[in-house]
């Protein structure tokens, strides 16, 4: 019988990861790995009496997503690797469902489940994704934001990209293709790792079958200058490693020409004369630094 790892990162969450551990009801026979990914507690050491069955890795310094779940992915023993994020809640039957496909789907190298938002359960957040775009580095997260009639039931099958706040991925898989690239640091880096997956030959898949709820904010969230730095430099990077030659171009001309113009336009309505640096900065990394480069161009806790 094949053998599960769940993977999480913590970072100064202790309340949201613990709500996340007590709603894995079915833990027999999982390996729960948390990974803390330099909060300012140490929190692995308080943790550990009241949760003796989860294995507790502490970072000293915050990794990112990508380094945080990559630390699990060198302690998992598991055939099976679950990556959840800490604001995720299970439901019953959660992990038999997804390890029920991979067993009888070996050519499935990740999936994902139905995912919904915790606090409007009729709202779905994800029931798998459309192909990218790499003119524009553009696509669509098929079902987001629509209330849940069953429109997207019973789907079990390939899709373009798996969700990063829920795929269970074969050991197999990552062995093959290699863990997540951590030049990435925040975003587009669960969407390059599936890229590399399907290149050594595996499949995304999705099952609808399958819920997790996920308690990110329907909003789109607060912008800031981290965020802004990363979804821009990350965008091109993501097309640097990934897309067609012939469509490399036509995206870069299509990132200076409309991209640049358009954000600076919107940074000036808002009065976020303080992205405005950041997108050139952005831009600028990725002229400078290679695609497999794994200097993220600022020390993190510069960029607030």
């Amino acid at each position: 019988m094949k053998k599960t790892s769940i993977i999480t990162v913590n970072f100064n969450q202790p309340k949201v990861t613990e709500e996340l551990l007590l709603s894995i009801k079915d833990a027999a026979g999982l390996e729960i790995i948390v990974i803390d990914n330099g909060s300012r507690a140490d929190l692995p050491t308080a943790w550990q009496t009241n949760y003796p069955h989860v294995k507790f890795i502490r970072s000293e310094k915050n990794l990112g997503f990508a380094g945080g779940n990559n630390l699990g992915i060198k302690a998992a023993t598991g055939d099976y690797l679950f990556f959840v994020n800490n604001d995720t809640e299970f439901t019953p039957g959660l992990v038999k469902k997804l390890t029920n496909v991979l067993d009888e789907h070996p050519e499935v190298g990740m999936i994902s489940p139905k995912i919904k938002y915790y606090h409007d359960k009729s709202l779905i957040q994800y029931a798998g994704y459309t192909p990218m775009n790499f003119y524009t580095c553009r696509n669509t997260c098929i079902g987001l934001r629509q209330t849940d009639t069953g429109q997207y039931d019973h789907i079990m099958g390939p899709t373009a990209y798996c969700h990063g706040a829920s795929m269970m991925v074969q050991k197999e898989a990552i062995e093959k293709a290699g863990a997540m690239h951590e030049g990435f640091f925040l975003y587009y880096e669960e969407l390059d790792w599936c890229e590399h997956i399907k290149k050594v030959g595996y499949e995304a898949w999705i099952c609808t079958d399958a819920l997790i709820y996920h308690k990110e904010s329907i909003s789109v969230g607060k912008k800031s200058k981290l965020k802004e730095y990363f979804m821009n430099r990350n965008r091109i990077l993501f097309v640097r490693r990934n897309a067609p030659l012939l469509n490399k171009p036509v995206f870069f001309l299509y990132f200076i020409l409309l991209v640049v113009p358009r954000n600076i336009i919107a940074y000036i309505k808002g009065k976020n004369y303080n992205f405005i640096p950041m997108l050139f900065r952005a831009v600028w990394w990725n002229i400078t630094h290679s695609k497999n480069s794994s200097n993220l161009g600022y020390r993190i806790e510069t960029i607030k």
